[in-house]
């Protein structure tokens, strides 16, 4: 069996799923995984279902991440935006015109606008634009049906979640699936939430709150972009906090502020002992490991898992998926950017470098890749 077909097979044949219906209640049918399903791994390095098992279903809808938790993620990882009336639900932006069918809906029309989020001008329709109840009358599509077309099966086919229907969700699946899943929410924007009267952190720490998971050993952690939400949420949370890093640019809270600070100045030792004072480690760009040269060839590693250890960081970089034109020069397999690379050789030489967990689409895949990083 080729690398470019396992993935859809290893569904078929290791996952009994059926379908979260069109108006998505409870995220599933709660099947039992298949009797031949391989068992779920329990140590490190942790598999982050991205956005859930988003190379598969489109992405932050139940669907999405109850797969990646039946493909044996640990965790799964929603993304937090804020509708009108302040409820939390799982887009990965305010915008959800590329992620929703709203564009179909008349009634929205006149909604459809250009914002400025973090500096960048985005036209669309935006969350905060939405009572929850409008929200549920959308369906969510595939982000990006060029890459993925057989996830535009699925379009039209799920709801928006709220983050408790995720956490909700996360709950049946331990129970059923006799291992705790791990939720792993990322603030999104939250400079520009709060410039809207529509901070995401208090629903998020009450959330957790409500749940029974704001304790050190809840298997939770809580993600941002910027450094000013988890300084304070380092105040409110008992859960470990991640700082994310990315490839390029700059934390939109310390812009604001006028500090000149980089992502790049974040991983620097100096920089790293000071996310140390309020996060349990950094989430980086996977280039920051292991870069690439403009024509996709990869470098050298990097010190950086070495440097962030030494400050005491767990390191959980993104974002792993299987389509080539995500992957190295070398371990592409066509010309063609969608077929499928050599995805598990990349994952494999992550977890030898050392990472301590991995982002990914494709939550098979580094399963199967962790399995032979294990194997003696």
């Amino acid at each position: 069996m080729s690398i470019a077909t396992r993935p859809l097979a290893w569904l078929l044949l290791a996952t009994t799923f059926t379908m979260v219906s069109a108006c998505g209640g409870n995220g599933g049918s709660g099947q039992p995984a298949a009797a031949g399903a391989p068992a779920p791994e329990t140590a490190g390095p942790l598999i982050i279902g991205h956005r859930g098992a988003s190379g598969y279903r489109p992405e932050h809808t139940l669907a999405s991440y109850e797969l990646a938790a039946r493909m044996g993620a640990d965790y799964i990882e929603p993304d937090l935006v804020s509708t009108k009336d302040g409820q939390l639900v799982a887009r990965h932006e305010p915008e959800i015109g590329g992620t929703t069918d709203v564009a179909a809906h008349p009634e929205f029309a006149s909604r459809k606008t250009t914002k400025t989020v973090d500096g960048t001008a985005m036209t669309g329709w935006f969350t905060e634009d939405f009572t929850l109840a409008e929200l549920r009358t959308l369906r969510a599509t595939e982000r990006i049906p060029e890459v993925r077309a057989r996830n535009t099966m699925y379009n039209g086919r799920f709801q928006i979640p709220t983050f408790q229907e995720v956490i909700d969700l996360r709950n049946r699946l331990s129970a059923e699936l006799h291992r705790e899943i791990g939720i792993y929410p990322e603030t999104k924007h939250p400079t520009y939430f709060r410039s809207v009267g529509l901070p995401v952190e208090p629903g998020l720490v009450d959330a957790l709150n409500r749940n029974g998971l704001n304790r050190p050993d809840a298997k939770v952690f809580v993600q941002s972009f910027e450094t000013g939400n988890l300084r304070e949420l380092h105040k409110e949370l008992k859960v470990p906090l991640i700082q994310l890093i990315d490839s390029s640019g700059a934390p939109a809270d310390l812009v604001a502020a006028g500090d000149k600070r980089t992502y790049a100045d974040l991983v620097t030792p100096a920089g790293l002992a000071e996310i140390a004072k309020y996060a349990r480690g950094i989430g980086p760009a996977k280039t920051y490991i292991v870069p690439t040269s403009a024509d996709g060839v990869a470098g050298a590693p990097t010190t950086l898992i070495a440097d962030a250890h030494r400050a005491g960081l767990l390191v959980h970089p993104f974002t792993f998926r299987n389509e080539n034109q995500f992957l190295p020069a070398d371990l592409r397999s066509s010309a063609n950017p969608t077929d499928y690379g050599r995805a598990i050789d990349e994952d494999i030489q992550y977890f030898k470098l050392g990472v301590d967990g991995i982002f990914t689409d494709n939550t098979d895949t580094a399963v199967e890749a962790r399995r032979e990083f294990r194997t003696p």
